[in-house]
Parts: structure tokens; sequence; C-alpha cells
């Protein structure tokens, strides 16, 4: 910012920039008493806060000629527009798919290739004509609404394989589940039994007892 303050000398000038030695937002401050200016350089710099402090300490009258923030908020703008044009302009990761489609020779492979890179999205097609199946690799592909283009376009079934081993895990997860239920029931079942032993009575020996008539016999 520039300040216009009432300046005769160099004393009247340093007593301005001492002034304004206080504010910790000002980072740089020039004066030229011939001219009576006083440029005032900082971040978040407060013009009605920066003339007061002026006028109190030095009593001289002030007047903001310029105060330049506009051009600073407008680069901030500039640079928050900069970065959201580069995130736009960042490439979406690559996805990577895997279809099962029946192929029977290395001309059906061929032919699946071309119609299937003619898909939007795609950018890379490879066959495994032994294991059945097509490795996709591209940007912005839906899995779902790729396998029904491929059906459409080869006239052939194709169907995910990752769907396939989700499927796989949670029937072994609830195969698992089952396994763990009857281990349980098992495991109360014998816990129960042992607990029933308990109530069988000890019974001590008959031999040497008074109810025994052959006690006096035996000893």
């Amino acid at each position: 910012m520039v300040l216009k303050v009432d300046l005769h000398c160099e004393g009247c000038a340093r007593k301005v920039a001492r002034a304004l030695k206080g504010l910790q937002e000002i980072d740089e401050v020039t004066i030229d008493y011939e001219e009576s200016k006083v440029v005032v350089k900082g971040k978040n710099v407060d013009p009605l806060k920066v003339c007061e402090r002026v006028e109190r300490k030095s009593g001289r009258k002030v007047e903001l000629i310029s105060h330049m923030t506009k051009p600073f908020e407008e680069n901030t703008k500039e640079e928050e527009i900069k970065k959201e044009e580069e995130k736009k302009d960042e490439p979406p990761p690559e996805i990577t798919l895997v279809l099962n489609v029946q192929m029977h020779c290395d001309a059906c492979a061929q032919v699946l290739q071309k119609q299937i890179r003619k898909i939007k999205g795609v950018e890379c097609v490879t066959t495994d004509i032994e294991k059945s199946q097509v490795i996709i690799k591209g940007f912005n592909i839906d899995p779902e609404k790729l396998t029904k283009e491929v059906n459409k376009r080869s006239g052939k079934q194709a169907s995910l394989v990752n769907n396939i081993i989700q499927e796989k895990e949670e029937e072994e997860e609830k195969e698992e589940e089952k396994e763990e239920y009857i281990i349980k029931d098992y495991n109360l079942a014998q816990k129960y039994y042992n607990n029933n032993m308990e109530y069988y009575a000890n019974y001590s020996p008959q031999i040497f007892s008074d109810n025994n008539p052959n006690a006096c016999s035996i000893m």
C-alpha cells in the first residue's frame, strides 16, 4: 500500500519507520520524505490499522493513496483455478478386466479383439485361447456395460471373472460357517453329557461295614 504522510526531513521519516516496526504483518517499508510517500509491503495488512498507528505514533497526518490487495486475491484465485485444471487434466486410473469368452481358434480371437477395441474406453485387448479368457485394459470402463457390449458385438456369452470369483468366495464362506456351527453343536452336547456323569454317586465298600453280617467271619 502507498501512504501520503506529511514529512519534512529524515527525522520525520525515522519516526514513521519506528511506528511501523511493531506490526508483524509488515515485511518492508520504503519512505521517500521528499515526495511525502510511504510504501508498505506485507501480507494481510489492514490499511486502516496502519494509518491510525502512524498518525498516533508520529503525530503526522496520513492519507491512503492506494491499497494493492486485489491483485493478490486475483493471483490466489488464478492459482486455485490452475490447480483445478491440473486435476481435471490428470488421466483417470487404468482398469483391467478379465472376461470368460468361448474361443475355438486364433481367427475367433482376432475377430473378438477387433470388436472389443471399438468399444469406448478400451485401450488394450489380449486373448488366452486355452483359458477362454479376454484381458481388457482401459479407462472409465463400467464392467457390467462392457460385458453387455461384448455380448452384443461378438454374439457370444461373456461373463466377468471377478464376479465369478466373488460368488465362489461367498459360497466358501457359507460352507465354513456351516462347519463351525456343526462343531459348536457337537461341543455343547459333549459338555452336557460330561455334566450328567457328575451326578453318579460313589458308594463306600461293604466288606467291613456293620450292615454286613459276614464281616466278622471275614475278619
